[in-house]
């Protein structure tokens, strides 16, 4: 196995046995679709209940705003965050009101048009099971089940940890490290020998919480200073796309 994983992988991996997943915006094309129906939901709120400060007033940014506050979260505490990043007291009701409208308008567009999975990481997938590493798909949303079916990459799993599943074992969200915890648990490898695959600033901050022996940032925005916010909360290294982690001769 050594040397195919020699043959195929840059050598940041050649020590790695199982890999976790983010889904949104790591496996599939789904974030995109989050922060656009974050900004309907919150661009709504300030609509009806504008912040006091009329420099906090600004429209959700889906770039900066999504990446830096909800992104990797679950529902709840990504809403509480955004409000208070603009001085709103997230009680209960609000949190929750805001949440639900988000969560009705991320399914309607789902289902009217799907998502697709990255090529990149379909190969690089694909790959990994060839050379014997066991993969995890892991989300803060109930819906990662239903992103892998329909974009047609649930089988290259062998284990998803999604919000259901941590909502049933009370699993702490990130930036704590219980999700992934959970997945690399279940595929029975220690975090020492498994790598977590993360968009999200929480993400990878969770990975390296979690002891994780590989944290890979992807960056898919391009920001300007994406890739080292990446860095900063954790990631050893930060791609555009998962086929980097292939090696030259594999990734066409």
């Amino acid at each position: 196995m050594a040397a195919r994983i020699r043959d195929v992988l840059i050598p940041a991996l050649h020590g790695i046995r199982a890999v976790v997943f983010d889904t949104d915006g790591v496996i599939t094309d789904s974030a995109r679709v989050h922060a656009a129906a974050w900004k309907t939901a919150f661009d709504a709120l300030f609509a009806e209940h504008p912040p006091e400060d009329p420099a906090q007033r600004r429209p959700f940014d889906t770039g900066d705003d999504y990446l830096r506050y909800v992104d990797g979260k679950s529902r709840l505490d990504g809403a509480a965050a955004f409000l208070t990043s603009r001085g709103i007291a997230p009680t209960a009701a609000t949190v929750r009101a805001v949440a639900a409208h988000k969560e009705r308008l991320f399914t309607e567009r789902l289902r009217a048009h799907g998502v697709d999975a990255y090529p990149g990481t379909v190969r690089l997938a694909r790959v990994l099971r060839d050379v014997g590493v066991s993969l995890a798909a892991a989300s803060a949303s109930r819906h990662a089940g239903e992103l892998l079916a329909g974009a047609g990459v649930q089988d290259l799993f062998d284990v998803l940890v999604d919000g259901g599943e941590a909502a049933r074992l009370g699993l702490a969200g990130k930036p704590q490290p219980d999700l992934f915890l959970e997945a690399a648990r279940r595929l029975g490898v220690p975090p020492t020998r498994s790598a977590v695959v993360e968009d999200a600033l929480a993400g990878v901050e969770a990975g390296r919480r979690g002891g994780f022996a590989l944290v890979v940032g992807v960056d898919r925005t391009a920001g300007p200073d994406t890739r080292q916010r990446l860095l900063r909360h954790g990631a050893d290294l930060v791609i555009v796309d998962l086929g980097e982690l292939l090696e030259a001769g594999v990734r066409r």
